[in-house]
C-alpha cells in the first residue's frame, strides 16, 4: 500500500474519530448521533465546520470552546488519533482485501466506541455490541480467518460466536457463585459473541483470556494506588476491546497462553 494511500486512511479516521467522540456522548443519552450538529457539551453552542477539523482545531482554539472558553477535554483529539492509527494499521496489515479492510475498518470504529462508553457508564449499547455480530455474520464470506466455502465459512462464524457466547456466560455465572454478584454483565456476554463471530472460536478463548489479563492488571496498579478498592467494579468492554483488536491484526495463538 503507497505512502499517500495509507496518509488518506489515517485522515479519513481522524473523521471517523471525530464522529466516534458524538457517538460517545450521545449514545448513553439516547441522542441522535446526526442531528443537531456538534455542539458545546457544556454552553451548547453549535460548532461551526472550522472549529470541527481533527486535531487541528483542538490546538489553534488552545483546548477550549470559542463560546464559552471551557477547557475542552483532552479525550477528544486522543480519540481521533487512536482511530485515525488503527485505520492506517489495519489497512496496512490487510492491504488488498479492501472488503475485509472496510469490515475490520467498521469493527474497530465500534470498538472503540463501545469502550469509551462502558469507562463512563458501564454499559455497553445492544447497537454496537450487537452490531459487531452482524457485521461478522455479513462479511464471514470474506474472512480470511475462515477458510472453506460459504458455508463453511458461516458455520466457522457461528461457532466463534458462540464459543463467545458460552464462555462469558459461564464466566458470569461462576463469578456471581464466587463473589456473590454480578461479575459480567449481559453487554460483555453480547460484545465477546460479535467478537467471536469476526474472530472465530480461537479469537473469542484468546481475547478473553487477554481481557482477563490486562483487567487484572489495570486493577492491581490502581488497588496499589488506593484508587480502586477490591470489589469495586471494572469495566471489562475496554479489554474486551483490546483483545478483540490484537485479533484483528494477528490472530492470537492459544499456545501462547499455555506460558503461564
Amino acid at each position: 500500500m503507497s505512502l499517500a494511500a495509507l496518509v488518506l486512511i489515517f485522515f479519513l479516521g481522524l473523521c471517523a474519530g471525530s464522529f466516534l467522540n458524538v457517538v460517545i456522548h450521545r449514545l448513553p443519552l439516547e441522542i441522535s448521533v446526526v442531528r443537531p450538529g456538534s455542539r458545546c457539551p457544556r454552553c451548547q453552542a453549535p460548532i461551526a465546520f472550522y472549529d470541527n477539523i481533527p486535531i487541528l482545531s483542538y490546538i489553534l482554539l488552545g483546548a477550549r470552546c470559542r463560546r464559552c472558553r471551557e477547557p475542552i477535554s483532552l479525550r477528544y483529539p486522543l480519540v481521533e488519533l487512536l482511530t485515525g492509527g488503527l485505520f492506517a494499521g489495519l489497512a496496512y496489515r490487510w492491504d488488498g482485501l479492501w472488503l475485509w479492510i472496510a469490515a475490520v475498518l467498521l469493527a474497530a470504529s465500534a470498538l472503540i466506541a463501545l469502550s469509551f462508553i462502558d469507562l463512563d457508564t458501564f454499559t455497553i449499547p445492544d447497537a454496537l455490541s450487537l452490531g459487531l455480530a452482524g457485521l461478522g455474520l455479513l462479511s464471514s464470506a470474506i474472512n480470511p480467518y475462515f477458510s472453506g466455502p460459504w458455508s463453511a465459512r458461516l458455520l466457522q462464524c457461528l461457532a466463534g460466536a458462540l464459543t463467545g457466547f458460552l464462555l462469558t456466560w459461564a464466566t458470569a455465572v461462576l463469578g456471581e457463585k464466587i463473589f456473590k454478584k454480578e461479575a459480567l454483565g449481559g453487554g460483555d456476554i453480547k460484545l465477546l459473541t460479535g467478537i467471536g463471530a469476526l474472530t472465530g472460536w480461537t479469537g473469542a478463548i484468546t481475547t478473553l483470556t487477554t481481557a482477563c489479563l490486562f483487567g487484572s492488571i489495570y486493577g492491581v496498579v490502581l488497588m496499589s494506588r488506593r484508587r480502586l478498592k477490591r470489589y469495586d467494579p471494572v469495566p471489562f468492554g475496554p479489554f474486551l476491546s483490546l483483545g478483540a483488536l490484537i485479533n484483528l491484526f494477528y490472530l492470537i495463538p492459544l499456545q501462547l497462553f499455555a506460558l503461564f
